[in-house]
């Protein structure tokens, strides 16, 4: 299968130890943008998402809630789940890091890097942060705080755990790293490469079970418990089907294009731990990890369930809609830096870019062809999208949601310049002509709204072949 015939891309897997939050939302909704638009080309797509089940911040929070951990990980899990409808995501695997067959993977994953001699077992002594589920160093600390989790102060741990020999691969990463195309931005892949040359160190891969019993069984083992990561990050390829049945993992992983998403604290663990495992186990490495920024609340700080600043996107989308939730994450918050959400932001921006913008533009045009056109113009098979399918394939999605708004825009201009609700009057067929050439062009934004909006490019095409207006607007302004 050739490359440009597969494409997968998958986002990072959330803990379930709260509810979903906008952030994550952000990270699949660009996710579910980039597998529509893949379909779109043609080619054969596998999206994945699910949840991170293990580790001893989960452990706490069942432990807190008084809640048996199976039933506390089945209840979020459902939560993520949830999801799928909320944001209209049309993934295809939904993989829970607790299930039979991922457990299995890791394991066998575990097996593979043991046999080429990666893996050892030392004494540590270091500060440990529940938060990250790692070690850290001074250097990782704020006022003696996690600089990632400012609210929970690490703890002093030793003890005997297996390692992971990711020093053998330094001058393998770097040379993967050296590709231009392995990274978005290209400034966190400068991030990666100086981590590797100045800061990588072999890392630990399990905990004592004394410790923590939640997690996945070391094989041949039964005193150690597998490190919440090494674990989790086997998902990318478990969800594939691996190492049970390579069909798939063939397909899309192996001869596809293989695209992962992740927030911006992420590049080590994606871009180096996971890239030298990979290399351990002698598989394929990820062509491409695209890291966006955080979504900050009030002050630009950024939303974390530790601080509870959180915004729930299913509150969202219950006033404003899918649609409308999914068009604020994929323009008004940057693909790749920090941008802040706020409620007073969202509303700014709904009623600018939807009630105003396009549910105006929409209920003018149609309603002049409505009044003035016997029947839809004869849509052509085919557009060209050359302009806006490239800021795509840079993974740019803001600028392609900002050349769809540039197109309303002219199309806003166009009217009030030709006004064909006035030349109709006076000279009926240039009139026709007019608002046939507005509705042609009114159906090539609803065509390019498909990854962004997928409801509302439904909802407009739909209208326009039929020749109706909207019976009501397609987004009612709030005040």
């Amino acid at each position: 299968m050739s490359k440009q015939k597969s494409f997968y891309i998958t986002t990072t897997l959330p803990y379930v130890n709260a509810d979903p939050h906008i952030g994550f939302a952000l990270e699949l909704v660009q996710s579910d943008a980039l597998a529509r638009y893949q379909r779109l080309l043609g080619k054969d797509v596998f999206f994945s998402t699910g949840t991170d089940e293990y580790g001893q911040k989960i452990w706490e929070a069942s432990q807190k809630e008084g809640k048996d951990t199976r039933d506390y990980v089945d209840y979020y899990a459902q939560k993520f789940s949830g999801l799928r409808e909320i944001l209209n995501l049309s993934y295809d695997n939904f993989i829970r890091t607790t299930s039979p067959e991922h457990i299995k993977a890791s394991q066998e994953f575990w097996r593979l890097c043991d046999q080429k001699g990666d893996i050892y077992k030392k004494i540590y002594r270091g500060l440990y942060c529940v938060g990250c589920e790692k070690f850290i160093t001074e250097k990782d600390l704020m006022d003696g705080f996690c600089s990632l989790h400012p609210s929970k102060k690490p703890e002093v741990v030793k003890e005997e755990n297996y390692f992971f020999r990711i020093s053998n691969y330094k001058k393998q990463l770097l040379e993967y790293l050296s590709g231009d195309k392995v990274i978005v931005p290209e400034w966190r892949r400068k991030e990666a490469i100086d981590f590797v040359e100045d800061g990588m160190e072999d890392f630990s891969i399990s905990r004592d079970k004394k410790r923590l019993t939640w997690g996945i069984p070391i094989p041949e083992d039964d005193t150690q418990t597998m490190y919440v990561w090494f674990g989790a990050l086997v998902n990318y390829i478990s969800t594939l089907g691996w190492p049970h049945s390579k069909g798939a993992f063939e397909k899309f992983w192996q001869n596809g294009e293989n695209v992962q998403t992740a927030g911006k604290d992420q590049v080590k663990f994606q871009s180096v731990m996971w890239q030298g495992m990979l290399m351990s186990a002698g598989l394929p490495t990820t062509d491409t990890v695209i890291y966006h920024g955080f979504i900050t609340g009030e002050g630009g700080i950024k939303m974390s369930k530790s601080l509870g600043n959180v915004i729930n996107p299913s509150d969202i989308v219950k006033e404003y809609g899918t649609d409308a939730l999914r068009y604020f994450l994929l323009r008004e918050i940057s693909p790749f830096e920090d941008s802040p959400f706020t409620i007073e932001r969202f509303k700014d921006a709904y009623n600018a870019g939807l009630a105003n913008g396009l549910g105006n533009l929409t209920s003018r045009i149609l309603t002049l062809s409505e009044k003035y056109l016997d029947k839809c113009p004869e849509i052509p098979e085919k557009s060209n999208f050359t302009e806006y399918f490239k800021f795509f394939e840079k993974f740019d999605i803001k600028q392609a949601v900002d050349y769809i708004w540039n197109e309303i825009g002219e199309l806003d201009k166009f009217i009030q310049k030709a006004e064909p609700f006035k030349v109709i009057k006076v000279d009926e067929k240039k009139g026709k002509e007019l608002i046939s050439n507005m509705v042609l062009r009114l159906y090539n934004i609803a065509r390019m709204l498909n990854p962004i909006m997928p409801e509302t490019n439904e909802l407009l095409k739909k209208l326009i072949k039929k020749n109706k207006k909207p019976e009501q607007p397609l987004f009612l302004r709030k005040d």
